[in-house]
């Protein structure tokens, strides 16, 4: 994932915040401790909102106790007293970190390739242990990148097309996370809105650069004025999103998610295309 599902932070009330706050501490440390320090490299908001998600739609309280960030001590953070809540959440970020590894090394050129190739080994064994546990989100990661790359390799023109199997995998993944039908295929929707907005926001983004590369960029299809259509497109992905999230049994966090998706989505990415 690539952090474009945050909050707007300005909108959200202290104690919101710092709950919000206390979610990405807290997922950090469970990387670090399943999977070793450097796997907190993975870290981003995306996950933070997975984790919330996971824990919204389950009863019971949530706490938190106050600690120190490890990377810096003079700093006081919040963290879950149940970690184990974070389990899918770290486990899927760490998939997803591996296969962005493989595919840097596939792809990329120069220092990026010689990145990616010593990184591998290093997160292999954090890799399988998630895999393991999480045997399905493996699945889908892996049927993702090879579909992926098949329509990049064919120069896929459509653009829906392209944003299919970043969409299906988040799908997928969310699914996961439902305990009845009706949940399952609200979650599966809301995924995979999600993975549609991330895809064109992450083309978008990276247009120009891929463009002076000769890499590929469905973008470069689109008809009339490109910036134009992105923005319709996002636009169109969040409010389906919106619906989806709509139907669900949220128990707690409410507040945070919505400000995630009615104001933290539409925020980011206006923020990333002025760029």
């Amino acid at each position: 994932m690539f952090g474009y599902i945050r909050a707007d932070k300005a909108e959200l009330k202290m104690r919101e915040y710092e709950v919000y706050r206390g979610v990405y501490c807290s997922l950090c440390r469970r990387l670090g401790k399943s999977y070793g320090v450097l796997s907190r490299l993975t870290l981003s908001y995306d996950f933070t909102f997975l984790a919330l998600l996971d824990m919204s739609l389950k009863d019971g309280c949530t706490e938190f106790k106050p600690g120190r960030c490890p990377f810096n001590p003079a700093k006081k953070c919040n963290y879950l007293k149940d970690g184990d809540s974070l389990s899918l959440s770290s486990a899927a970020a760490m998939i997803m970190l591996y296969y962005k590894i493989v595919d840097d090394i596939k792809d990329e050129k120069g220092v990026k390739k010689l990145s990616a190739v010593l990184l591998k080994p290093l997160f292999s064994r954090a890799h399988k242990k998630a895999a393991k546990a999480f045997p399905e989100i493996e699945n889908y990661v892996s049927e993702y990148i090879k579909s992926q790359n098949a329509l990049e390799a064919d120069d896929c023109k459509s653009i829906d097309m392209a944003a299919e199997p970043t969409a299906k995998v988040m799908a997928n993944t969310f699914a996961l996370l439902g305990e009845s039908e009706n949940a399952k295929r609200a979650l599966s929707r809301l995924g995979y809105c999600l993975g549609r907005y991330i895809y064109l926001l992450d083309a978008a983004c990276d247009y120009e650069g891929d463009i002076k590369s000769g890499s590929y960029n469905v973008l470069k299809y689109a008809e009339g004025d490109r910036k134009e259509y992105v923005v319709s497109q996002l636009y169109i992905s969040i409010n389906e999103a919106a619906k989806a999230f709509e139907v669900l049994d949220v128990k707690k966090f409410k507040p945070i998610i919505s400000n995630i998706i009615y104001m933290g989505l539409e925020q980011t990415f206006k923020k990333e295309l002025s760029k």
